[in-house]
């Protein structure tokens, strides 16, 4: 008994080890990237989709876009687009969207409470990063940007993809009160006739971009050719982990969903090794980090053609491109598609597209975490406060394990019990270990004392724990979400580590109801886990930290009136 405890709270404590790493992957000082360089040689259709009739047109001649270096600042001039949860420029070279700000989050939470604080007791003041959140970005450094253009069909010299250049009558629009629409058309036309037009359509209070690329014929003769819609993006480098963290940590690149295998990661690597080359009805394309996700959508109604691309210099495409469409002479067409970019809000993503919300990624542990999301969303829709929710959401977890908890908690009561005769046994026979350890499970068998009833309900609950662990660390609505007093961002460690000392004090309160192990050098170890475990904690979320004081102290409730019964009846 007393060795598989020790082995399980090793194995517990390693886990507790493992789940810091991973936080301080994500919130531990970064180290410096460096800048993208591109050379000069490089090409612009290197990152521009082929299918096979354009590849055969690449190499007669018929359609080669111009030779630009990627590193060149475009020379085109942007379009400065605004609304009331999103701000961005739109790039007239190819109509590129890039800079997109998310307003409504900013990098840093302004914290006047905790900075009063820290004033008071001559703690220094760190600067805060007020700005809101950049998504795309077309520093060389951090790039990242959604890309969109047309690819002519058999024989036809005319596409613009997203190197050729738009034009524009104004250089701002802004989504004004009382408007709950706002469309930003900017158009190219060859010199045969074909005009096309892109419209971006944004909507009041939403980070869905719907995009429309209208073709209008006036050649005099057919034309045909497929709309295709992706995502460049630099490799971020920062915080890789090593083999403890590399799989806990928050996943960042490419993911696909396709009607036949639905949620599937695309990581860099994959990139790499391998051009992902997929048809299927409906599903779209994304690339995904901690908290927000950016992802474009084609018709749900069609055929799409799924790609990946690695590209020099640590870039990566990920895309689709449409079915062809012929566009007879004097007749117009429209090809749709739609680009979400914001925060991985589980309900709105639900809203956008089939699978979307999957990426918020609570690893193999899905089934365990959706449902407790879906338990703190409605706490928190009837009391508005993430701290109340999740305490809220330990007090119907503990419910749930009620009865688990409750034959743990009478098993060590019992084992509490008869510690006293344990000792003695261990007196008597301790030169002749097997005997003692025959004497020790009669004792068992005579006094009906399960050893393994304290540690199996413990080690049922560890998945729960892990899940709770993801949905803090993944769900968005956690980020800067205050609790209370000097609480003001459940995402991050607690500032004057408050939290985590109560939960030393309460872990410490817990294991005085616990029977101690027999063995001396083990007792000595098990006096040292709160104390470690506090240590551990200093860095963990205060919202994890805070389920964690209160399902303690709910142990201690239930397990000091256990205790007092499996006393009271002799």
């Amino acid at each position: 008994m007393d060795n598989l405890r020790f082995i399980l709270v090793v194995t517990f404590a390693m886990l507790v080890f493992m789940l810091w790493q991973a936080w301080d992957q994500d919130y531990g000082p970064k180290p410096e990237v460096a800048a993208i360089v591109s050379p000069e040689g490089i090409k612009a259709k290197e990152d521009v989709p082929m299918t096979a009739e354009a590849s055969s047109q690449a190499e007669s001649g018929l359609q080669n876009p111009v030779s630009v270096p990627v590193s060149a600042v475009s020379a085109a001039k942007t379009v400065k687009v605004k609304t009331d949860v999103i701000a961005l420029e739109i790039d007239l070279q190819g109509g590129t969207v890039t800079n997109l700000d998310l307003l409504n989050y900013p990098v840093e939470k302004a914290n006047n409470v905790v900075n009063n604080l820290r004033k008071m007791i001559g703690m220094d003041v760190a600067e805060t990063n007020t700005a809101p959140v950049r998504l795309f970005n077309d520093n060389q450094e951090k790039l990242f940007v959604a890309q969109s253009g047309l690819i002519a069909g058999s024989g036809l010299a005319a596409a613009p993809n997203h190197y050729t250049v738009f034009t524009n009558e104004q250089d701002s629009y802004t989504l004004q009160p009382g408007q709950d629409n706002l469309t930003v058309p900017i158009t190219w036309t060859d010199n045969k006739g074909l005009v096309i037009t892109k419209l971006f359509t944004f909507k009041r209070g939403s980070y869905e971009i719907t995009l429309g690329q209208q073709v209008k014929n006036n050649s005099g003769k057919p034309w045909s050719g497929r709309q295709y819609s992706q995502l460049l993006r630099a490799e971020n480098t920062e915080g890789k982990g090593n083999m403890l963290t590399g799989g806990m940590r928050a996943y960042d690149g490419g993911v696909i969903y396709t009607e036949k295998s639905k949620y599937q990661k695309i990581s860099f690597d994959d990139m790499a090794d391998e051009t992902l080359d997929v048809t299927s009805k409906g599903g779209w394309t994304a690339m995904i980090q901690h908290y927000f996700a950016s992802a474009w959508v084609p018709p749900a109604d069609q055929e799409n053609h799924f790609y990946t691309k690695e590209l020099k210099d640590g870039r990566y495409v990920i895309g689709t491109y449409s079915p062809s469409v012929t566009v007879e002479a004097n007749t117009d067409a429209q090809f749709v598609s739609r680009l979400f970019a914001g925060p991985k809000i589980q309900p709105m993503m639900e809203q956008v597209a089939p699978g979307l919300e999957l990426t918020v990624d609570y690893s193999v542990l899905t089934f365990i975490g959706k449902p407790i999301y879906w338990l703190l969303n409605k706490i928190h829709s009837v009391i508005g406060n993430w701290g109340l929710a999740i305490m809220g959401v330990t007090f119907c977890i503990k419910l749930l394990f009620f009865p688990l908890s409750q034959a743990s908690f009478k098993s060590m009561a019992k084992m509490r019990k008869i510690q006293p005769r344990l000792k003695e046994l261990q007196e008597r026979f301790a030169d002749d270990r097997p005997r003692f350890n025959t004497e020790m499970m009669g004792l068992y068998k005579k006094e009906k004392v399960n050893p393994l009833g304290g540690c199996l309900p413990i080690l049922i609950q560890i998945p729960v724990f892990m899940a709770l662990y993801w949905v803090l660390s993944e769900t968005v609505e956690f980020r800067q979400a205050p609790f209370m007093l000097w609480i003001q961002d459940l995402s991050i460690q607690d500032p004057f580590y408050i939290l985590p000392l109560i939960m030393g004090i309460t872990m410490k309160i817990q294991q005085g109801l616990n029977p101690a192990p027999i063995d001396p050098i083990q007792a000595k170890v098990m006096k040292m886990f709160p104390i470690v475990f506090t240590i551990f904690f200093l860095f963990f979320p205060a919202g994890l930290v805070l389920y964690w004081v209160i399902n303690n102290t709910l142990s201690i409730i239930q397990q000091t009136y256990i205790t007092k019964q499996i006393e009271k009846a002799g």
